[in-house]
């Protein structure tokens, strides 16, 4: 495939100086700092309502600051173009709602808009990036399918495929495994871990999965209220204190005997603010 960043580089691909924003008068992220590099595997975990899609909305532009800056490459979010921007970060939402029932290919094409010339014409490279992000999602049986005929994991793997397919430098995914089978699940990961490392791709995932995230990503945060709560390898962030305080329920970690990486446990028990009542 070609590659997606062009070197490794000390210089944030993507970076928030003291981001807060919200929605109406509501403050929902606040203080937020974070750098993420290229060929980085960025993982970003947290309870339901602590902020981690929001984050997502505000590192591509969708919902505006309150105060802070984002940085993309080195120049401030607002200077880029629309068209421009799409073609250094590419995104997969945690919900893509098919509205026309456009066949797997052409919504994988769609990934191409941002690099086509003034007449939309799709050439040979195009079609290369296409077929490429196809086999790579293992979605490339499905590409005559109309998409309105897929499951719900397919279409997860086809809009990670339209995603690919823009060639970015950075890629943004909420949830990308939250359809899929075990199976599909770690493909999913292993795939994401494989451009972060051999294509020198930026990779910031959100995920409710916290034994994948600890597993996969080379670095976590964590996210409490809107604020970070840790930051660090997956051995400095997944303890059992940090998961007991921020999601208020009982956890034990242990290393995973197949990778030494933590690996959460949990049982039955109450919610600890449940316990204390």
């Amino acid at each position: 495939m070609t590659a997606y960043g062009a070197t490794m580089s000390l210089t944030p691909t993507l970076e928030a100086v003291n981001l807060a924003c919200g929605y109406d008068a509501r403050e929902v992220l606040h203080g937020i700092d974070l750098t993420l590099r290229a060929g980085e595997f960025l993982g970003v975990i947290g309870p339901n309502g602590s902020g981690k899609s929001t984050l997502i909305k505000a590192l591509t532009g969708a919902l505006p600051l309150l105060r802070g800056e984002v940085r993309l490459a080195g120049r401030r979010l607002p200077d880029y173009a629309p068209r421009e921007q799409a073609r250094i970060m590419a995104v997969v939402p945690q919900v893509s709602v098919p509205v026309f029932a456009f066949t797997v290919r052409e919504m994988v094409e769609m990934g191409r808009h941002p690099h086509l010339g003034r007449f939309g014409t799709l050439g040979a490279a195009d079609h290369a990036a296409v077929d490429e992000a196809l086999a790579l999602t293992d979605t490339a049986a499905l590409s005559q399918r109309a998409i309105d005929q897929l499951s719900s994991g397919e279409l997860q793997r086809v809009t990670i495929a339209r995603a690919l397919a823009q060639q970015p430098r950075v890629l943004l995914l909420d949830e990308p495994t939250a359809h899929l089978d075990i199976g599909h699940q770690l493909d999913i990961f292993e795939l994401l871990t494989r451009l972060s490392r051999e294509q020198g791709l930026a990779v910031l995932c959100v995920s409710h999965d916290l034994n994948l995230a600890a597993e996969y990503c080379a670095r976590l945060v964590l996210f409490s209220v809107g604020t970070i709560a840790a930051s660090g390898t997956a051995g400095e962030v997944v303890t059992e204190a940090n998961l007991q305080t921020v999601y208020g329920t009982l956890v034990r970690v242990e290393a995973n005997p197949y990778s030494g990486q933590p690996l959460v446990l949990h049982s039955r028990a109450p919610r600890l603010d449940e316990e204390e009542g």
